[in-house]
């Protein structure tokens, strides 16, 4: 569990995202609490419930950024899901339960990452030891393993030093690279996959099912032929799975997914139930029963075993144009206690992000250019002409928020992306970008409103 303060969490954010303080202290505050629980009295701790929140502001101003960045900030599993994706229980479509397997797989993907960084020593020890007795002609024909033959072993039942020797010399010349480029033949195991039953996903399928028809897969084995140095990565992978505690992973994965768990869940503003009617309030209420359990605490089962989703934070995001908050059902709106608004992004905002953010656009584009040996000057014109009319585009089209300046970089750099590899060619080691230059890739689309709809 995370143990950075509030004031530290919002400082990193604040690398990444532009603005939105308020929405940013919050989330800072619903991880810090989750700290904060784990270091009460058992009994005291079981009453604290997570800070779950409602982020309410329009598309590109930041509320999934927001919450990927917290959750890698502080190493959590994190699932984004669309609640419009979800259908109620008996409906053909992805049922809410299986967001929290989603999330457990991810868990463990986390888990078995830092366990084989953990046995990364090792793993590369068995593969070079595995590589070198390939070499040496030491494998049996259906099998990788090793095989000493007893005729050859010394009287006394100890080691052949001269056998040693040999290995000793090889594994040098292994370790040196002397035989990267010769090719070998190895077998390659690969793990069986779910069959598709029905056309539906393996979400769908019972998880105890979905564990049997795994086990009785056979695993699939064939030789391959490929180079000396392509055959240690495979072999270290295999030794990296079998260095790894499966059991142990499954119940690892499981306490971080009920004890550090983010679920962003989008759009919930698409299921609330408007004043307008339709026959789709019937399927939207189902959801947001469906939801309802899982956010406010129950066990959902999965093949690596049972989640108990009382300690996950959910975050809720939406835009709520044409709904409210109070639309969605009283008890789901009890569960999300904490409501922030993000602010809509102005000019000045976007000047910031072009420029401030770790990896902003601008420095994007001047690293991708410098792959190619091309250097890229961005002149204060230049960020100030792509601002405005980001701004602009944004008043006159519609708001999709810092969305837009993505579009507008990549029309500006359009020709030079596609003809820097030439440019160079002709010995221009560096383009200077101000802001007529901007305007003048964008003053033909702006000039054209139908257009502008089309390319910004």
């Amino acid at each position: 569990m995370s143990n950075l303060t509030p004031s530290e969490i919002v400082s990193a954010l604040d690398r990444h995202i532009v603005g939105q303080q308020s929405a940013k202290r919050a989330v800072a505050v619903a991880v810090r609490n989750r700290w904060r629980r784990q270091q009460l009295p058992e009994p005291l701790a079981r009453e604290v419930v997570p800070r779950n929140m409602v982020m309410i502001g329009p598309t590109g101003v930041g509320k999934t950024e927001i919450a990927r960045r917290l959750a890698r900030l502080v190493d959590a599993p994190f699932i984004k899901v669309e609640a419009t994706k979800f259908t109620e229980v008996g409906y053909v479509g992805r049922d809410v339960e299986s967001m929290i397997r989603d999330l457990l797989e991810l868990a463990i993907k986390m888990i078995r990452s830092q366990q084989a960084e953990e046995v990364a020593g090792q793993a590369e020890e068995a593969a070079r030891d595995r590589m070198v007795s390939l070499l040496l002609g030491e494998m049996t024909e259906d099998s990788d393993t090793p095989q000493k033959d007893p005729e050859q072993a010394p009287a006394d039942g100890g080691d052949d030093p001269s056998h040693d020797r040999v290995r000793a010399r090889m594994r040098l010349k292994l370790d040196e690279g002397f035989f990267d480029d010769r090719e070998i033949e190895i077998m390659i195991r690969e793990k069986p996959t779910m069959p598709v039953i029905g056309g539906g996903g393996t979400d769908q399928i019972d998880p105890g099912l979905g564990s049997m028809l795994e086990n009785l897969m056979p695993e699939k084995r064939h030789r391959r032929k490929m180079k000396v140095a392509r055959a240690i990565e495979i072999l270290r992978e295999e030794e990296t799975e079998k260095l790894i505690d499966h059991d142990r992973l499954g119940e690892r994965a499981i306490e971080r997914t009920e004890q550090a768990g983010i679920v962003f869940i989008d759009e919930i503003d698409k299921i609330a139930i408007t004043d307008r009617g339709g026959s789709g309030d019937v399927s939207r209420q189902g959801v947001q029963r469906d939801l309802l359990p899982i956010v406010e605490g129950s066990s959902v089962t999965t093949r690596h075993g049972v989640v108990n989703t009382d300690n996950i934070l959910f975050i809720a995001a939406g835009a709520f144009h044409g709904a409210k908050v109070s639309d969605l059902m009283p008890e789901l709106q009890g569960r999300f206690p904490i409501r922030v608004e993000l602010e809509s992004l102005d000019r000045d905002d976007f000047r910031r992000i072009l420029e401030e953010p770790d990896g902003s656009l601008t420095e994007q584009q001047i690293a991708l250019m410098g792959a190619e040996g091309l250097g890229v000057v961005f002149e204060e014109s230049a960020i100030d002409a792509m601002a405005d009319l980001a701004a602009e585009a944004n008043e006159r089209l519609e708001n999709i928020g810092a969305r837009r300046l993505m579009t507008i970089i990549e029309k500006v750099f359009e020709e030079i992306a596609f003809d820097a590899s030439e440019m160079v060619a002709r010995g221009e080691k560096s383009v200077s970008i101000d802001g007529d230059f901007v305007r003048k890739r964008l003053e033909t689309v702006l000039a054209d409103e139908d257009l502008s709809r089309f390319v910004l």
